[in-house]
């Protein structure tokens, strides 16, 4: 996959309130080109910008000079879940397909100019995994190598007390949150969570492998494991069997189209394969 297919876009409702020059619209005053207000020349010495219209038409006749808004950089952190339903996969593992994305982000974010950053968890927050905010190019590469290469052995099962104690480190910072999980595990503690997020856009990407969605179309018996309890069973695949199978399915994604939607978030699913367009197009829809 070459880095322009590799490429997404996503933007931020509203300002943000960085500093540092970047693509995104923002509050602070510089060289852009969106209006903001009128200075006297006197504070903002610059007679490049004066508006003689302005200036003459004001009560103080004052010399008046025009100020913009600057385009800004933004922050942006990745939440990953690495417990152990994430290392299975038919085709690939669900985090080595969080590992694609990790890899288009840093290219998309190096074209953005913005930081990233990584954290990780299972049933607890994996300091082994903690990445602090970079720029470059090679910041996604390094983090997408780090979760391919993620231990599966000792892989616990992911909580959402794990990613509350990320969530506790990223709370009150702004910018974007990337929040990447299957959600396998129970979501009451999710409302708690996302009341903390309340100052940046969080994106939750929920990565299924095809496996999970579809029951296997040939034989009737199917043994079966619980990744997250190691708990095994076996299955006849019955018609009656393989309906409950697809009925479940539909059932979680309602459920966590709920749990995040009554915090207006909108969830991104991924079943299988990263593909950079389809999230363009999930920030141009959800993101005003």
């Amino acid at each position: 996959m070459t880095d322009s297919a590799k490429e997404f876009f996503y933007k931020l409702p509203g300002m943000s309130g960085g500093s540092r020059p970047g693509a995104h619209r923002s509050r602070s005053r510089g060289a852009g080109m969106t209006f903001a207000s009128h200075s006297r020349l006197f504070d903002q010495p610059d007679p490049r910008r004066i508006d003689l219209r302005a200036s003459l038409s004001g009560i103080h006749r004052e010399w008046l000079v025009r100020t913009h808004h600057q385009r800004s950089s933004v922050a942006i952190k990745v939440v990953v879940d690495v417990s152990a339903s994430m290392h299975f996969g038919s085709a690939r593992t669900k985090l080595g397909v969080a590992a694609d994305f990790l890899d288009a982000l840093g290219f998309s974010a190096h074209r953005f100019g913005d930081s990233v950053s990584l954290m990780a968890f299972d049933h607890a927050v994996r300091d082994d995994l903690y990445m602090p905010a970079r720029r470059g190019r090679g910041i996604g590469l390094t983090m997408a190598a780090a979760i391919r290469d993620c231990d599966a052995h000792g892989a616990q099962a992911g909580s959402g007390e794990g990613l509350a104690e990320c969530v506790d480190h990223i709370a009150g910072t702004g910018g974007l949150v990337f929040l990447v999980s299957d959600f396998h595990w129970s979501l009451d503690s999710l409302a708690p969570i996302l009341d903390k997020l309340v100052d940046v856009l969080v994106v939750p990407l929920v990565i299924w492998d095809n496996a999970e969605i579809e029951p296997p179309e040939q034989g009737s018996h199917l043994s079966v494991r619980d990744a997250e309890s190691g708990y095994s069973r076996r299955l006849w695949l019955r018609k009656k069997t393989r309906q409950r199978w697809l009925d479940n399915v539909i059932r979680r994604r309602e459920e966590i189209a709920a749990a995040f939607g009554n915090s207006d978030i909108h969830p991104f699913h991924i079943d299988g394969s990263f593909e950079a367009k389809p999230l363009s197009r999930y920030f141009l829809e959800k993101v005003a």
